[in-house]
């Protein structure tokens, strides 16, 4: 399995439009190696380093998905959930904070699994949070 740091490299390569002879010889320049096969994470740092002074622009990080796959609530859960959402989203707060809390006030793992009264306190809650930090409720 390739590293992360590896596969910028392959694709900075690609994006430099760099032929095998140019690639190799830019590694051993940069770190006395003929291939990237065995290169250290710290040598990996210096070949990125090296490539972006050539002109590769990283199109960006890839990040942790925020948002989660939930399972269609119960009839009597679904606004309250889909309340505990929106209210999120206006936070910029991930599901995992939703959760922490309901751990916190409930000793429940997720907000899916609490009852209707424990979600009305879920929102009561989020609400309190909003008006104190300025948000719409």
């Amino acid at each position: 399995m390739k590293s992360p740091g590896l596969t910028k490299i392959q694709i900075a390569r690609r994006q430099l439009g760099m032929d095998d002879d140019t690639y190799r010889a830019m590694l051993k320049r940069t770190v006395g190696a003929e291939s990237s096969k065995g290169l250290t994470t710290r040598q990996v740092g210096r070949v990125l380093v090296e490539l972006e002074r050539l002109g590769f622009e990283p199109t960006g990080k890839a990040r942790m998905p925020t948002d989660r796959q939930v399972a269609e609530p119960p009839p009597e859960r679904k606004a309250l959930v889909f309340k505990i959402g929106a209210q999120l989203a206006e936070a910029g707060r991930p599901w995992a904070y939703a959760d922490a809390m309901a751990v916190q006030m409930f000793k429940v793992a997720r907000v899916e699994w609490c009852e209707p009264d424990q979600l009305r306190r879920l929102v009561a809650a989020l609400t309190y949070d909003a008006k104190r930090n300025g948000r719409p409720q």
